[in-house]
């Protein structure tokens, strides 16, 4: 993949302000540098106010912080998201088929388009998996897939979020917080609404409820407030109407589970939950696990209740499944993919290990069941301690490890120090898979703060931005 001047999104190469950007560079020549950060200002505060807040693992002084947000918006023409949504659904559909496939009758592997290792030996593969129905037969109800724009202007799909994808309370509050700060914005474009997620998330966990249930109980499965998503689950619960419940408010009986509340129990029929499936149930996972259920499997493969996402799908995650994905789409739905994935080397495999030995310096590398940016190293910033230290670990465990070229992610104006200035963007729409696939129009834009820097994650210093779709 060519590098080349990375694509800015609110200009073309000849200097002009793109159309669907054109009221918002308006806005911005008209309006004070001394205003927008009043306006940050405030948006912090209300955001402190309303506790949305995440903490950092590692964090020597544990402390909660926000997440930086933006407040000039990321903006995408309409007739653009109507083909990124097409692709999310296709690739999102092809990912549920394969699930399905790996657990049941393994096509794909018998027809050598996926190699049996990767998904048998694989880490996130769930043998106990094997053989269980799952409603609608999907796997993955709720994905978060990173897009990034290169400086060819196509988008391309950097990773696929199958497990707990996180950050979706943040693209609904940034939504709310524009709204109450610019109101005037608002009626120079038709913003499509993305308020409408909380609803249409509680409808496709209650369409992955058992079949014989008429009335879906739902809840939210939280490991507690210590965990750094912990305000996005409550956040989520509350605007769902549905109870957010840790492992001891639940309890099984008969292959069944309940909830315990002040009028007694009350059976819970769909959990969506935001933990890992090593704690979900000492009684088949991880025997030390005190944040899961004892018996959850068992009810859950009976089929007695429903968990979103379903127990084994990481595999499908895993950054070393990821190059396999157009052909799945391919095997699957005898279609082309819509969205390209990034040119992707396996360090499991020696001629691929090679190369990415020789060109480190040039590359990505990352964990396969990493995440928030953690584990990874971006060759051309890094140090030669840094890159001395890669080559160590790539050499003890290569399958451990994918590389990826440094793509020039697009830029898009953002407010710092000096005033306004580009910096470095990527997009997280969220899409739900129930009797249907739906999405809302945008997802969460992230932002590389720092100057020049390519790592969008809050764990890493990362902000937000509200994300537009404007007719």
């Amino acid at each position: 993949m060519e590098r080349r001047q990375k694509y800015d999104e609110m200009r073309a190469a000849d200097g002009k302000v793109r159309p669907h950007f054109g009221p918002i560079a308006e806005w911005l020549a008209q309006t004070p540098a001394g205003r927008v950060a009043e306006k940050r200002r405030e948006a912090d505060l209300l955001f402190h106010r309303v506790g949305i807040t995440f903490a950092v693992y590692g964090d020597e002084q544990g402390a909660e912080r926000l997440i930086p947000f933006d407040t000039i918006p990321r903006i995408i023409p309409k007739a653009e998201w109507d083909v990124l949504a097409k692709g999310l659904k296709q690739r999102v559909d092809a990912l549920n088929r394969f699930l399905h496939d790996i657990y049941h009758g393994q096509e794909i592997l018998k027809a050598s388009v996926v190699p049996p290792d990767q998904v048998l030996k694989n880490a996130g593969f769930q043998k106990e998996m094997r053989g269980v129905e799952l409603p609608n037969r999907v796997y993955s109800n709720i994905a978060g897939i990173d897009l990034v724009r290169h400086s060819d202007g196509k988008y391309y799909v950097l990773e696929d979020n199958l497990r707990t994808p996180s950050g979706v309370s943040y693209m609904i509050e940034n939504r709310k917080m524009m709204m109450r700060l610019f109101p005037e914005l608002f009626e120079r474009q038709t913003v499509l609404p993305v308020e409408h997620y909380p609803a249409l998330l509680l409808e496709t966990l209650r369409a992955s409820a058992p079949p014989r249930v008429r009335d879906p109980v739902v809840a939210v499965l939280t490991p507690g407030q210590y965990n750094s998503a912990y305000f996005e689950h409550a956040f989520l619960a509350q605007q769902m109407g549905v109870e957010l419940v840790e492992g001891a408010d639940l309890f099984t009986k008969d292959n069944s589970v309940y909830m315990r509340t002040t009028s007694g129990r009350q059976r819970v029929d769909v959990i969506y939950r935001r933990l890992d499936d090593a704690f979900l149930d000492p009684l088949a996972f991880k025997k030390d696990s005190m944040l899961g259920v004892p018996g959850l499997f068992a009810a859950y493969r009976a089929g007695n209740v429903a968990l979103a996402n379903a127990v084994g799908t990481g595999v499908a995650d895993d950054k070393s499944t990821y190059p396999y994905v157009p052909e799945m789409i391919r095997f699957y739905l005898k279609e082309e993919p819509i969205l390209a994935n990034v040119p992707t080397w396996l360090c499991g495999k020696p001629k691929d290990l090679a190369h990415v030995m020789e060109h480190l310096a040039e590359l990505v590398v990352k964990e396969v069941q990493g995440s928030g940016g953690y584990g990874m190293l971006v060759g051309p910033s890094a140090s030669k301690a840094e890159l001395g230290a890669f080559r160590k670990l790539l050499k003890e465990n290569p399958r451990n490890y994918i590389a990826q070229p440094t793509l020039s992610l697009s830029t898009c104006p953002t407010f710092v120090k000096r005033g306004f200035a580009p910096r470095h963007v990527d997009l997280r729409p969220y899409v739900l898979s129930g009797k249907e696939v739906k999405l809302v129009p945008g997802g969460l834009t992230r932002v590389a703060l720092k100057e020049g820097s390519l790592v969008v994650n809050s764990s890493q210093g990362g902000g937000t931005k509200d994300t537009w779709v404007v007719e």
